[in-house]
């Protein structure tokens, strides 16, 4: 966060707008069941669809599908098609994609402790 405010302080709601919108963001192109599973995969090797869909244990190659057009089209993965008989598609995270390894990371720490607080309560 660039400024921070005492928390007596009182935010109006453009502030509030403002803070929030670019979370929203984040949450809209990395939320959801499947997505967050694809990134990982891709983070640690470039895949093809069969592989991804075999790694990802209980997604339909239509999910798989949908999921995979959306990252790309929010410059997180690459899809590259050789030509070959059958044709070949795989797919790997972008510059861009893998600058997400801190933010995974962090909600992966955040994750752990959280399960650490509510099941050892």
């Amino acid at each position: 966060m660039k400024t921070k405010k005492d928390k007596t302080d009182i935010y109006t709601p453009t502030e509030c707008k403002k803070f929030i919108l670019p979370v929203r963001d984040v949450i809209d192109i990395i939320g959801g069941k499947w997505r967050l599973p694809i990134i990982i995969a891709l983070s640690f090797k470039i895949h093809r669809f069969k592989e991804l869909e075999r790694q990802i244990e209980g997604i339909t190659p239509r999910m798989l599908s949908k999921e995979l057009k959306e990252l790309e089209i929010n410059g997180l993965i690459n899809r590259e098609v050789f030509n070959t008989i059958p044709v070949s598609v795989q797919y790997s995270l972008t510059d861009y994609g893998k600058s997400l390894d801190k933010v995974i990371e962090t909600m992966r720490d955040w994750g752990l402790t959280h399960r650490d607080k509510i099941i050892n309560k």
